[in-house]
């Protein structure tokens, strides 16, 4: 039996906070495990990537209990914040960090270079990194999803993000404030992380966007399942997870051309894209290409005959951990012997 020690966020499960990440770090760790690996999960808390002395100190504790040549994956939130406790700890453990968003910065490198292998969430962060390990890309799976039925006016749009700066729905309010058509929009995800952000988005909100808050599960499904469309006005994203889930159900897509949001939208096996990229930082393209979403209904039946077409190229999470699966199998054992931590 194998055995995999991962090194985890500790509110990976908390529902106030659901996010990509998370989600991510949980399918692999099932998908793994229904493979025949014993997954030991540690969780160490903290404010990461900006922990304190003391979730440092844990976490050091944490890594110094485990035996030598274990086979460790670090969740990159985690690892890339951390140098000095984990490359010394790298001496002696077969060390792989997972990076969703790269910090970019020299801590992180040290982490990186010190690991035996790195595992990116898309083709996007791998790029991005510098570093002498093999570093292999293993993109988010997607479930199998009912089509979603789509209504004849496309009026019916969807946000799924923690509402803050990052993900642009200051933005979005603007593009929706001036697109002079008639729609609705739910903006699904945490209204906690950016309370101050929250409240003077809401005071300018109009009455056509609904704060709907985190959903999960059944009530997620069923959000994507009224959806004619996805909305993404992020500044940033390493990938885009709902952007798949999005596609899963034939839901057209409208997102900023930021980081890895491309390469989840993909292409249809006709060479069609599923949806519509705008320059991000740019309310006024968001709002045209809402207008023409809106206006043009020829546009949304190709739009959805692409998503339709894309959703049956897109790949579980079985093929994820798959992936992952075979960058720990290959990773040599530490020789015996091998100086340690001291």
């Amino acid at each position: 039996m194998r055995t995999l020690h991962v090194v985890l966020p500790n509110d990976i499960d908390d529902p106030r906070t659901p996010s990509g990440g998370n989600v991510y770090d949980r399918r692999l760790l099932r998908g793994l495990s229904a493979r025949g690996w014993t997954v030991v999960e540690l969780a160490v808390p903290g404010s990461w990537p900006a922990p304190s002395q003391d979730e440092r100190a844990f976490l050091a504790r944490t890594l110094a209990a485990l035996p030598d040549d274990a086979l460790v994956l670090v969740d990159g939130l985690v690892g890339s914040a951390a140098p000095d406790e984990l490359v010394p700890a790298a001496k002696r453990l077969r060390l792989v960090p997972l990076v969703h968003m790269p910090l970019g910065d020299d801590a992180e490198a040290k982490v990186l270079t010190a690991a035996r292998a790195v595992v990116t969430t898309s083709p996007w962060t791998r790029d991005l990194l510098d570093v002498p390990p093999p570093v292999t890309v293993a993109t988010p799976g997607v479930d199998p999803a009912p089509l979603a039925p789509g209504s004849p006016a496309g009026s019916r749009l969807l946000c799924v993000a923690a509402v803050s700066p990052h993900k642009g729905h200051d933005l979005l309010t603007d593009a929706l404030t001036s697109v002079g058509q008639p729609y609705e929009c739910a903006y699904v995800g945490s209204l906690t992380r950016e309370p101050e952000f929250v409240a003077a988005l809401r005071d300018r909100a109009p009455g056509t966007i609904r704060f709907a808050g985190p959903l999960v599960g059944a009530d997620l499904d069923a959000a994507y399942a009224r959806a004619d469309l996805l909305v993404l006005a992020s500044r940033g994203e390493t990938y885009g997870m709902v952007v798949t889930e999005a596609l899963a159900r034939g839901v057209p897509v409208l997102a900023t051309a930021v980081g890895g949001l491309p390469d989840a939208l993909g292409e249809a096996p006709d060479g069609s894209v599923p949806g519509l990229l705008v320059p991000p930082e740019d309310p006024g393209a968001l709002a045209a290409a809402l207008r023409r979403w809106l206006t043009d209904a020829d546009l949304r039946a190709r739009l959805r005959r692409s998503a339709v077409a894309r959703r049956e190229t897109l790949t579980g999470w079985d093929v994820t951990a798959g992936i992952v699966a075979d960058v720990l199998t290959g990773i040599p054992a530490v020789p015996a012997g091998f100086p340690g931590d001291a």
